[in-house]
Order: C-alpha cells, then sequence, then structure tokens
C-alpha cells in the first residue's frame, strides 16, 4: 500500500455494523475491476481476529485486505465521528443515533430500504432482505464480532489516495448508514477513475 498506486482505502466501523458489512458486499464484485485500474484497497475496521475471519467468510471480502484494531485508534487520528456514544454511553447512544439524532440521512436510508429507489435497479424487498440477512447474522455471533461495546458508534470514512500521495476523494460517515454520500450506488465515487463501464449496482 505504499507510493507509487492508487490506493482506496477504508476506515470502517465495528464490522459488526451494517456500513461495514453493506460496504464491503457493494465492493467485493467490483474489485477485480479496482485491480485492473491500478487501485489497491485495504480496509481497516474495529473488531479482532475471529471477527475479521467470520466477517470474510460471510461478505466474500478477502481477508489479506482487511485489518483489525481493537480500538478507533486511526479512525480518531483521523478525526472520524465518534457518534454519539462518546457522551451518552454506547447503547443509548446507538439508539438514538438510529432514531436519526445526530446521525443525518440514517432515517431516509433505513425508509429507503423498505420503499426502494428509482435511482437503482436494487428492489426495496432486496435491499430489506439483504439487511435482515445481515442482522441475523450479526446478531447470532454478536461477541464474535464485536468483542466490546464501547465503540458502537463510531463512524468510518473512505479515502482514494493518487500514486503521488494527494488524495482524490474523501468521505467521512456522518451517521448511521452513511458511508457513501451516493448510498444508492455507494461505489459511484470511483467511476472517474475506472476505464469502461459503470460499477455494478
Amino acid at each position: 500500500m505504499g507510493p507509487g498506486r492508487r490506493r482506496l482505502v477504508l476506515l470502517w466501523p465495528q464490522l459488526g455494523d451494517f456500513d461495514s458489512l453493506e460496504y464491503a458486499q457493494a465492493l467485493v464484485p467490483a474489485l477485480p475491476r479496482l485491480q485492473s485500474a491500478g487501485i489497491e484497497v485495504l480496509a481497516i475496521g474495529i473488531s479482532h481476529g475471529p471477527g475479521r475471519e467470520r466477517f470474510c467468510a460471510f461478505t466474500g471480502f478477502p481477508p489479506e485486505r482487511l485489518l483489525v484494531d481493537s480500538e478507533p485508534r486511526l479512525h480518531r487520528a483521523l478525526d472520524l465521528t465518534e457518534g454519539l456514544g462518546a457522551s451518552a454511553g454506547p447503547w443509548p447512544g446507538l439508539l438514538l443515533m438510529c432514531a436519526g439524532i445526530s446521525s443525518p440521512g440514517t432515517l431516509a436510508e433505513v425508509l429507503r430500504g423498505y420503499t426502494g429507489d428509482r435511482r437503482t435497479p436494487l428492489r426495496p424487498f432486496e435491499l430489506a432482505t439483504t439487511r435482515l440477512r445481515n442482522m441475523i447474522e450479526v446478531l447470532g455471533h454478536w461477541r464474535t464480532y464485536v468483542p466490546r461495546d464501547d465503540f458502537l458508534t463510531q463512524r468510518g470514512g473512505t479515502f482514494l489516495i493518487d500514486a503521488d500521495d494527494r488524495l482524490l476523494a474523501v468521505h467521512r460517515d456522518p451517521g448511521l448508514l452513511g458511508f457513501s454520500a451516493t448510498m444508492h450506488r455507494p461505489l459511484q465515487f470511483l467511476e472517474p477513475f475506472l476505464e469502461g463501464e459503470a460499477l455494478p449496482d
């Protein structure tokens, strides 16, 4: 991941977070295109070794492209939002954010999951089913994915870095289910850096 080629660095929240799971599930089909375009991918999530193994087995994300840390040290260094957990406590903070408090866009994105979106071919039933499947997986293996509840509200970020270390694109997640500025097509920001057809939805 050193200089000399483009790098997509993803700071994910807890690996049991919907954002981490959905981002990985969107990214996996696009990985061959990114490799062909010379873009290296590295994700860093909050968890531990068993969580990393389960996450990769469930999502298909390559384990060699995922690092884990038990604390959000890099998230803090990059000034990514901690959410409401810092002041309200992790569980109350998470519930408040699920209700849209200090989590802009969350309620609209939850609603989109049930009603659909004309801008994407993914039908509401499919998105709702994916989210239900993710929820069942995480709740069934909670302590594998989330060994500590301390950082439930920590948000992530996306950094696309050029070969000369210039930042080409940055997104700092504002709240839950906000890992992209275009959630209906979360990888749309990559298309200017690829040749050929658009990335799959």
